[in-house]
């Protein structure tokens, strides 16, 4: 039996009360038998990965920090950066996030890893991916200290029509107190998590009115937020495979993806590693959800906690 169908294996596990051999109405301890916590299953994970080349891939909003009220405050604490710097001394490790890649650099700062901002439309790295050398979408450019960068991104020419989009929004939206709409170039954010209860239905509708004007464009949900993005093919998924075909990731059947994350967005990214066929795909929830994960944490504090131990792990072996 392979990894995979091992893990699949413990769905058939249900738990029991002691009395009446009936289904107990702990949910979330029924949910844990599909996707058992990635901190009680760390010595078995690792047993797996034995002889392998770990990579490393984190969503940040509700993993690396913990959602907030306000977006522009979601701050990750110091102890989770020092995780995060700590694993990527150890391993290749990207984050790929639904905010701008700019933004999302301010939030962690750190400069060993990769960044992969708008949902994985926006990624950056020192080579680029080795199957899209002649892409249009795969352009090299130099920063401000000299530096050479490989850039991809496949929304390029969407890049106008998002701007107006953002610009209609904020304008269509200025009288819902709490809304917030944030351009995440290559994709928008409509926050509504301190929109009035009454008043959320009205601003979706706004924004679904506005959206039939853009037949390229469609709307996902998220955690108390609509997410709006080109309809091209790709997503998180796709993100995770074009950087594990980036020199420094490696490609070979070696490879062993641990993705960690915890929004719809991130099923995509789950989907990709099981299609690989090995591989951790981690969702951070405390409470139980349809998920193509594998394994399970609760909360950033115990994401904090896995990456410290996959660290130790490292530098024990």
């Amino acid at each position: 039996m392979g990894y995979v169908e091992e893990m699949e294996s413990l769905s058939q596990a249900i738990r029991y009360d002691d009395h009446g051999g009936e289904p107990t109405v702990d949910f979330y301890t029924s949910w844990l038998t599909e996707h058992p916590s990635a901190l009680d299953a760390f010595g078995q994970m690792m047993s797996a990965a034995k002889g392998k080349y770990i990579v490393v891939f984190l969503d940040y909003d509700g993993t690396l920090s913990r959602i907030v009220q306000e977006p522009d405050k979601a701050f990750m604490t110091g102890k989770m950066r020092s995780a995060v710097d700590e694993v990527a001394r150890c391993f290749p490790t990207a984050i790929i996030s639904g905010r701008s890649r700019d933004k999302v650099y301010d939030f962690v700062k750190l400069d060993n890893i990769y960044y992969a901002g708008s949902h994985g439309m926006d990624i950056s790295t020192p080579s680029g991916s080795s199957k899209y050398s002649y892409h249009k979408h795969q352009t090299r450019t130099t920063d401000a200290k000299g530096i050479e960068y490989v850039n991809f991104r496949p929304a390029f020419e969407f890049l106008p029509t998002i701007a107006k989009i953002v610009k209609l929004l904020k304008e269509e939206t200025k009288g819902i107190k709490g809304a917030v709409v944030e351009d995440n170039t290559f994709c928008i954010s409509v926050h509504y998590r301190s929109v009035k209860e009454e008043e959320v239905d009205t601003l979706k509708g706004m924004v679904e009115t506005l959206m039939k004007n853009y037949k390229n464009f469609r709307i996902s949900g998220g955690k108390k937020v609509m997410e709006i993005r080109p309809k091209i093919d790709w997503n998180k998924g796709r993100a995770l495979q074009y950087l594990l075909d980036t020199p420094g990731f490696g490609s070979s059947t070696d490879v062993l993806p641990i993705y960690i994350g915890d929004d719809k967005t991130d099923e995509d990214a789950f989907e990709a590693i099981r299609r690989i066929g090995r591989g951790f795909p981690i969702v951070v929830s405390s409470t139980p959800k349809e998920t193509k994960a594998l394994y399970s944490l609760r909360d950033p504090s115990e994401v904090k906690s896995f990456l410290s131990c996959l660290a130790a792990w490292r530098k024990d072996t």
